[in-house]
């Protein structure tokens, strides 16, 4: 194979990767609704790319069970079931809460800057009179996962990020539901329990702040209605 095609076939894969990592930050991030149909088109015009990048990235998530393709061939966020959903929110508390633990052992100055920057970002808009739910969103996840990556151990954020990718979309039933729940759901709360506790180096203290975090944000969830029996 000659130097040109050679390069063709990067480019190609690169493309399909960045499809990729960017679809799946959508649906990490709640961006993406339950039951929510995606026409590759659209996708692709979204994530600014072609066609052909966006269907790969979409059969990767297929396979990751993160998107579902329905008989007449439609891509759909999987709608998830409430015994789903209760099953993840058991692992997520176990996981999650494991790795908040660690990162009260391992946190060192700048992983806590950086954790109170995203806290802050995340008040802000729970305060904010016209908060940006998006941007609420975006700052919730990028907390989260500032506290996972704190506790140094690549491996477990890897499978945290695995469970937010089915559990991502369900998230914005929470916080996307309206502005008065933005304010009232004791997320804010939570995660200045979660920093003290991180900064005061006590694992266990993280642990069940975060336990709460899932635990209140799940409630609520289940009170929707939005998840199948």
């Amino acid at each position: 194979m000659g130097s040109i095609a050679r390069i063709g076939r990067v480019a190609h894969a690169t493309l399909g990767a960045q499809a990729y990592e960017s679809l799946r930050d959508l649906l990490i991030a709640g961006e993406l609704a339950p039951g929510e149909r995606l026409s590759l088109r659209t996708l692709a015009e979204r994530l600014g790319t072609s066609v052909m990048p966006a269907r790969e990235a979409v059969s990767r998530l297929v396979a990751d069970e993160a998107l579902e393709v329905l008989p007449n061939r439609a891509v759909r966020v999987p709608v998830l079931t409430l015994g789903t959903f209760r099953e993840l929110t058991r692992v997520r508390i176990a996981v999650e809460g494991f790795a908040a633990a660690e990162a009260a052992r391992a946190v060192g100055p700048g992983d806590l800057g950086a954790i109170r920057a995203h806290d802050a970002a995340f008040r802000s808009e729970v305060l904010a009179p016209e908060p940006d739910l998006e941007q609420a969103m975006r700052a919730n996840r990028d907390l989260h996962f500032a506290v996972y990556r704190a506790a140094g151990l690549p491996a477990l954020v890897a499978i945290v990020e695995g469970l937010w990718l089915r559990i991502g979309p369900v998230l914005n039933l929470d916080l996307r539901s309206s502005r008065r729940r933005l304010a009232e759901g004791g997320a804010q709360v939570h995660h200045a329990r979660l920093v003290a506790a991180l900064a005061a180096g006590d694992p266990e203290g993280a642990r069940a702040a975060l336990a709460a975090d899932i635990a209140g944000s799940a409630d609520f969830i289940e009170t929707t209605g939005r998840l199948t029996p």
